[in-house]
């Protein structure tokens, strides 16, 4: 999304006002203008494609439908295929008279106003579209597909591959598409963008002079899908049912918790959450989707045309989640400082978002591979079972069955570590909560380092090189997954499961 940063409530608005020269009582007719001038353009730009400005009367159609129609009349080629008008809800300023200041005042509300879409199938970037809004603040949405994208940096690649829809069932090189899918990190978004506004937005640098700002460019929504292509329908088809289930009957809030990198502790939802967690099971022409929520964020589980099994994360709000990144205050002798700190919407932390998001999705794959693993729990877990030695000393077995063991494994799996880590005294807290006697919290400090040796010579834990903080393994998360489905089974469906 591109917006000025002033414009962003009725004082700011009033600012650029009077910065402009325009008197409230002018305000309608100055903003009627500029949406004229923007029309004019609109129209312009599709006559030069040889095409018509198509007004459609229902917000709700879908124009993605559309365009992918007139990009089949058109026989694929590149360029501007479509330019739809439509009369959308938004943001907006109006001007009212007050009564008890006897006086015009300006407003933010919620109106309607005229919308123009522009959809291009670019050379590099696939099927995409620029949404512009006709009136005050001349808001704009860019909308970018990265499968799109991938199929378009394949064909140059003259890497083989088949999609159907916004997936792919086949790849000649999964390692050579992965490779080309994580380039899209390293674009230069505000160029991109601003190449796409300045084709449509001619008004863009005129709009912003009289607060000298461009456009802020920032992340309103991101989907990161990870797909897992099976070999036939027929396996996936076997697995399927009894993904749905395991994650209906094991994957709790605190689970959905673990898996969106929130805050969650050893047995129950951290008391500073104060979101909506829930999930759906709905129909889909194609089969069935999971869907799990957490304070307005989401990832969800379904099948793609037969043959691929799609977990994907949905980030809207992303300031639940932390980014390593320069303060706004530098030290001391004037040194950029690095600390963690809350995820902006800004396009500048799009690469830590998709981290985020990665993480995420393998955090549920990983849940659900005990699923269609064939290795018994027993066999799985046997390595902390018993006692082992690491750089000259023993080490006692864990026993997950034992509440202190089962406390410890529960509490390294929160969240919250998952995507930064967790450090000594982030898991004295959550295993001891916290006290004011130094004497006590020093003996605690003693006690979890003994422990983290002990997880570390398991191979649970594995420390993050140049940091004083752990992070669970691939393998000790098995582990611990498959032994927190195992604990929360009753015996009833231990016994089927045996049977």
């Amino acid at each position: 999304m591109g917006s000025f940063r002033t414009l962003q409530d009725a004082r700011g608005m009033a600012g650029y006002l009077y910065r402009a020269g325009v008197l409230l009582k002018r305000f309608g007719d100055y903003a009627e203008e500029l949406t004229e001038r923007v029309r004019e353009h609109a129209r312009a730009l599709a006559a030069a494609a040889g095409l018509e400005v198509e007004y459609l009367t229902r917000s709700t159609e879908r124009k993605q439908l559309l365009a992918q129609e007139a990009v089949r009349q058109r026989g694929g080629r590149e360029g501007l295929v479509s330019v739809y008008s439509c009369v959308e809800p938004c943001r907006t300023f109006g001007v009212q008279r007050d009564a008890r200041q006897r006086q015009l005042v300006l407003k933010a509300r919620q109106g309607k106003c005229l919308h123009f879409y522009f959809y291009f199938l670019h050379p590099r970037y696939g099927l995409l579209h620029l949404r512009l809004q006709t009136w005050f603040p001349f808001t704009v949405t860019v909308c970018l597909n990265g499968r799109q994208w991938l199929a378009q940096q394949l064909k140059e690649a003259g890497v083989g591959f088949a999609q159907q829809g916004n997936c792919f069932t086949q790849l000649a090189d999964v390692a050579a598409a992965q490779r080309l899918s994580d380039q899209q990190l390293e674009t230069d978004w505000t160029q991109l963008l601003q190449g796409l506004l300045t084709q449509c937005h001619p008004l863009a640098a005129e709009i912003g002079a009289p607060i000298g700002q461009s456009y802020y460019w920032t992340l309103k929504e991101s989907e990161y899908a990870t797909d897992v292509l099976f070999n036939s329908p027929e396996e996936l088809a076997a697995l399927y049912p009894r993904f749905l289930h395991h994650a209906l009957e094991h994957f709790g809030s605190q689970d959905v918790l673990r898996f969106l990198g929130s805050r969650s502790t050893a047995r129950t939802v951290h008391g500073n959450f104060e979101g909506e967690l829930y999930s759906t099971l709905r129909g889909r022409p194609e089969g069935v989707c999971l869907k799990h929520y957490a304070a307005g964020n989401s990832i969800k589980l379904y099948d793609k045309e037969g043959q691929v099994l799609r977990v994907e994360t949905t980030i809207h709000h992303p300031e639940v989640f932390k980014v390593y990144r320069p303060t706004a205050t530098p030290g001391p002798d004037g040194e950029e400082v690095l600390q963690w700190q809350r995820m902006r919407k800004a396009v500048a932390d799009i690469h830590r978002r998709a981290e985020v998001s990665r993480a995420a999705n393998t955090r549920y794959l990983e849940g659900m591979a005990t699923v269609s693993s064939r290795e018994p729990v027993g066999p799985l877990a046997a390595t902390i079972f018993g006692r082992v030695e690491k750089d000259g000393r023993r080490y006692r077995a864990l026993n997950p069955w034992h509440q202190p063991d089962a406390d410890l494994l529960e509490a390294i799996s929160a969240g919250q570590w998952t995507i930064n880590g967790f450090r000594n005294r982030d898991l004295r807290t959550a295993l001891y909560g916290t006290t004011t006697d130094a004497a006590e919290a020093k003996r605690q400090s003693a006690r979890v380092t003994r422990l983290l040796g002990l997880l570390r010579a398991h191979g649970i834990i594995h420390k993050i090189g140049g940091t004083h903080r752990y992070q669970v393994s691939a393998r000790g998360r098995q582990i611990i997954t498959a032994l927190q489905a195992a604990r929360r089974a009753s015996i009833e469906e231990l016994a089927k499961i045996a049977a």
